[in-house]
C-alpha cells in the first residue's frame, strides 16, 4: 500500500494507537481525517497537526451517518477507512452485574466498526483503489481472563474481517486487519506503564512498515505472533497460562 497518496478516515484517532497511526500516515504525505466524540480535543489536534476532523460517536447510528455525510462532502476522494474506535473494561462474570459492561463493549467494539463499514462500503467500492482496515487484537486468539467481552468482540472483528474480505474479493476494496499485541497506551488504567507491553512508537513504526511492504491480509507485528498462532502451533494452553499467571 502506498501510504503517501491516500485519503484516510480514522474514527477513534484522538489518542493511543489511532492518533499515533494518524500522525505517521499524515507525515508520509496522505490526507488524514480523524474522528472522535470530544470536539475540544478534535479542535486541538486540528490546530496542532493540521488534521481535518469530524465529530462521531460510533455508539450512535445517527452520528455515524451524519459523520459519513460530512466526511464525504468535504473529502469525496476518501479511499481508506480504519475502524479504530474501541474500549476495554474488566468484567467479573460470577455476578450478573457484568452485563452492562458487556453490552457497552459490544456496542462500541462490534456494532461501531460494523456501522462504519456499512456507512462507507458503497462509496469505497466506487473508488479505483480503496481499503477497509479493521483493528482486532492478539486477545482474539489467546484470551485474558479479566476481559471476556473484549476478547469476544475482537474475535468477532477477526472473523467478520475475514468474511468481509471474501465478499469484497474482486472489488477495488482491499480488506486488512491490524492485530495489536499489548501496547503501552491508556486503553486500560496503568497500561501505558506496563514494561512487558510494546512501546507505542515501536508498534506503530512496525505497522507502517508492514502496511507499505506486504501483501498479507493481516498486519502482524512480531510481538503478537505467539498469541496469534498459539492454537495452530499446539501452544494454546501454554500461552493462555502465560498471559493469565494468576489463574
Amino acid at each position: 500500500m502506498d501510504i503517501s497518496t491516500r485519503v484516510f478516515f480514522i474514527p477513534g484517532a484522538t489518542s493511543g494507537i489511532g492518533l499515533a497511526l494518524a500522525l505517521r500516515l499524515k507525515a508520509a504525505g496522505s490526507t488524514v481525517i480523524i474522528g472522535g466524540r470530544r470536539t475540544a480535543l478534535l479542535d486541538q489536534l486540528a490546530d496542532e497537526h493540521g488534521f481535518s476532523t469530524v465529530r462521531i460517536d460510533t455508539a450512535d447510528p445517527v452520528s455515524v451517518l451524519t459523520a459519513r455525510d460530512q466526511v464525504l462532502a468535504q473529502h469525496p476522494e476518501v479511499d481508506t477507512l480504519i475502524t479504530m474506535a474501541g474500549i476495554m473494561a474488566a468484567e467479573d462474570v460470577h455476578s450478573a452485574d457484568f452485563l452492562a459492561t458487556a453490552e457497552n463493549t459490544v456496542i462500541t467494539n462490534v456494532l461501531g466498526p460494523v456501522r462504519l463499514i456499512a456507512a462507507f462500503v458503497e462509496h469505497l467500492q466506487a473508488q479505483e483503489d480503496a481499503a477497509i482496515i479493521t483493528v482486532s487484537s492478539g486477545l482474539a486468539h489467546t484470551p485474558v481472563a479479566a476481559f471476556p467481552s473484549y476478547n469476544g468482540s475482537k474475535a468477532f472483528i477477526h472473523r467478520f474481517t475475514e468474511t468481509l474480505r471474501l465478499q469484497l474479493s474482486g472489488s477495488p476494496v482491499q480488506v486488512l486487519e491490524i492485530v495489536p499485541p499489548g501496547v503501552r497506551t491508556d486503553l486500560t488504567p496503568g497500561q501505558a506503564d506496563f514494561e512487558h507491553f510494546l512501546p507505542l512508537d515501536t508498534f506503530v513504526d512496525e505497522v507502517v512498515t508492514l502496511l507499505q511492504g506486504q501483501n498479507a491480509s493481516e498486519i502482524l507485528v512480531e510481538a503478537v505472533k505467539p498469541m496469534r498462532f498459539a492454537e495452530a502451533n499446539g501452544e494454546y494452553h501454554e500461552m493462555v497460562a502465560a498471559i493469565n499467571p494468576a489463574l
